[in-house]
């Protein structure tokens, strides 16, 4: 065990997308950064892979070698109705595909290259504060800083009060990577009751498959994906030929359970909160992921005032939640209400239908959910 005396600027909780990209930044600043994150990179993560392209100059900012990642590029949309109707759409600003082991990783190389001290198999027990200083309590010890942020993702520690609004609905989320003949330059996302999925290249010559469903839906079926997928997903004739044709390069898919996107809050007890843990972004809002680096991009910027001491501490909390609810709040409501369209048999099709014969009101939504490059 291991208990240091220093005191870090900002300790991180979590090492996804926006806590790299946080700690990136601040050591960017030159602030002193600890990040704990439970498992050992690299390592995939349930998630779908493709980025919108808001996020792409941020990233590269950061330093990620895209060149050398030969990842594709997204500028066609497909939508399918579990009854068959394909709705087709060329997507303005687009987006990239690159699989949450590659980015994650490149991310964490960055990071340690820029100084942040970075504890890996390492999961975080307890936070407190005393004297204007947290305490970290980990499995490799107990640490101290000046700040506490918390990426840790959709499941909330017992640490952290829970900040949702209401009572969670459940969904499971459901991962493959397959070799497919899908165009490169082309996203689709498949209905099917009470669920999507959604299939695009990323980097490796892969495909990301990755879908979303109530949690029902698996208990209904005994618990057995595989027969969730034939009785359920196949209905969709667009899905029962991906899944009957590609080549799955894992066998068994990554899963996780009780998902929920209920709204949180941007900070609980002191611990500034952001990604997933601010709350989980539906899929339709645009891309969780994009959301995730931008709020980290706009707690930087707050963090960054503060320890310059050129803000308080109360100026700092309220103006990471004003900036957060400026940038996301209308995204999130867009991306609620069109969720509400998705994974319903009639429903979904008469929608994708009268969007196909309304493209004005198609690319206003589709623009609902690309933001704009921060």
């Amino acid at each position: 065990m291991e208990t240091r005396t220093e005191v870090y600027d900002c300790g991180i909780v979590g090492g996804g997308l926006a806590g790299l990209c946080l700690a990136i930044q601040l050591a960017d600043e030159g602030f002193s950064v600890i990040l704990f994150e439970k498992n050992r990179y690299p390592f995939n993560k349930v998630c779908g892979e493709y980025i919108s392209m808001e996020s792409f100059d941020f990233l590269k900012r950061l330093g990620l070698p895209f060149d050398s990642l030969n990842i594709p590029f997204i500028n066609q949309l497909g939508i399918s109705s579990s009854r068959g109707f394909m709705l087709e759409h060329a997507l303005q600003s687009g987006g990239f595909g690159i699989s949450r082991y590659t980015l994650d990783h490149q991310l964490s190389v960055i990071a340690a290259q820029k100084g942040v001290l970075i504890k890996e198999n390492c999961k975080v027990s307890d936070v407190s504060s005393t004297g204007g200083e947290y305490s970290v309590t980990t499995s490799s010890g107990t640490f101290k800083a000046r700040l506490v942020c918390g990426s840790y993702g959709k499941y909330t520690p017992q640490f952290i009060k829970n900040t949702s609004t209401k009572p969670a609905q459940n969904y499971i989320g459901v991962k493959y990577h397959v070799h497919s003949d899908l165009p490169a330059n082309r996203i689709e996302l498949h209905n099917f009751r009470d669920g999507y999925c959604g299939i695009s290249k990323v980097d490796g010559n892969q495909y990301c498959l990755c879908y979303l469903t109530t949690s029902r839906n698996l208990q209904e079926n005994s618990k057995d994906i595989r027969a969730m997928e034939e009785r359920i997903l196949f209905k969709n004739p667009h899905l029962k030929r991906i899944f009957q044709e590609s080549e799955f390069v894992n066998t068994q898919p990554l899963v996780i359970s009780n998902i929920n996107f209920e709204k949180k809050a941007t900070e609980s007890d002191g611990i500034f909160l952001l990604g997933d843990a601010a709350g989980s972004i539906t899929p339709l809002c645009g891309n969780g992921m994009s959301l995730g680096m931008h709020a980290s991009y706009l707690l930087a910027k707050e963090i960054a005032l503060h320890l310059h001491q050129k803000q308080s501490r109360e100026s700092l909390s309220t103006n990471y939640q004003r900036a957060w609810n400026n940038a996301f709040s209308k995204r999130i409501t867009a991306g609620y209400y069109l969720q509400n369209l998705f994974g319903k048999e009639t429903t979904t099709d008469l929608a994708l239908r009268l969007l196909d014969k309304t493209p004005k009101l198609l690319n206003k939504l589709v623009t609902l959910t690309h933001g704009k490059p921060f």
